[in-house]
């Protein structure tokens, strides 16, 4: 008798899958632009890897500050530190940008290792929904500033028909997203989450009525929305200077008004291609595209990609150590 697969074997496929097709079109890319050109690039660019981790540090730092107030304190027991929610948030990221979950099973273990710290489920899964909807809609902000500074800086407008698309689809996503949530959004995620009690346990009865009930609280603190909001524009600012400093670093220098083109619709492409793990290939094409619009050239554009995802290497690595030692001592603990 065949054993029944499981449940997330297809998930696991359709993610290496997406890995495979993300990965070859990544060396279609180099070998068509030339790799001798971009591994000189990207070997000029390279002390500049130290520096752009910081800054990213400094971003998450920021990012986790707002996740934090976005949750709010637990009713009955002490809120974790900000390093704690940094840690978290940086295990997040990694699990994210490492494995192939979608952009999904990030949250979920950030959902848990929250919950481990006393933060009540309900309360854990509304304020990470809410701190996602804020990075999307910061992250829309951040893509409409690169937009208008593309239309200051360029004569040629054959871009316009192909970027007022793409604004208003990602309009009508984002607020479909948001009027889903006050809808009851919430239930279907918590029932979602029973099938997924491997990562995040599961709820118990009534969890779901709590869980809206929970996103519907918390979205009523407007005061921690708007510096919710604040703290998630900034991150997404600093990385205007990380594009800057590489790009400067080739031998390509940019305008702060083009280092925002590229960093904005380069990091808007890889957002959209979501569903290939680390958005392979769909990243690089993206900082062509975007490259292309101020006139830089492509090998430079991949160039900066691959320093982007060494830091990214960097960061996710450390993170996924960081999520099993931390796992490890609580299996040790219990």
């Amino acid at each position: 008798m065949r054993k029944p697969h499981a449940p997330h074997r297809p998930a696991l496929n359709a993610g290496l899958l997406a890995l495979g097709v993300g990965g070859a079109a990544v060396i279609g890319l180099v070998t068509w632009f030339g790799a001798r050109a971009i591994g000189r690039e990207v070997l000029a660019a390279a002390w500049v890897v130290p520096a752009t981790l910081l800054l990213h540090l400094f971003q998450l730092h920021l990012s986790a500050v707002a996740w934090r107030i976005s949750v709010g304190p637990p009713p009955e027991a002490r809120p974790p530190g900000i390093g704690r929610y940094m840690l978290i948030r940086w295990v997040r990221e990694a699990v994210n940008s490492m494995l192939p979950v979608a952009q999904l099973g990030g949250n979920l273990v950030g959902i848990r290792l929250l919950m481990h710290r006393g933060v009540p489920a309900p309360q854990a899964g509304a304020g990470t929904t809410i701190d996602l909807t804020i990075e999307a809609l910061t992250q829309f902000l951040f893509t409409l500033a690169g937009i208008a500074a593309l239309a200051a800086i360029s004569p040629d407008r054959s871009w316009a028909p192909w970027v007022e698309a793409f604004v208003a689809a990602t309009a009508v996503a984002l607020g479909g997203f948001v009027l889903a949530q006050r809808a009851g959004l919430m239930r279907l995620v918590e029932t979602l989450a029973d099938r997924l009690a491997r990562v995040i346990p599961a709820p118990p009865p009534g969890a779901p009525h709590r869980l809206h009930a929970e996103l519907l609280r918390l979205q009523k603190d407007r005061t921690a929305l708007a510096k919710a909001t604040a703290l998630h524009l900034l991150a997404w600012m600093l990385g205007i200077a990380e594009t800057w400093l590489a790009l400067a670093a080739m031998g390509h220098p940019a305008t702060l008004a083009q280092a925002l083109v590229v960093d904005s619709l380069g990091m808007a492409a890889r957002s959209a291609g979501f569903v290939v793990p680390g958005s392979l290939g769909v990243q690089e094409a993206g900082f062509v595209l975007a490259a292309s619009l101020v006139g830089q050239p492509p090998e430079a554009a991949i160039a900066l990609s691959m320093v982007k995802r060494l830091r990214e290497l960097t960061v996710g690595a450390t993170g996924l150590v960081a999520w099993q030692w931390t796992e490890g001592r609580r299996l040790l603990r219990l």
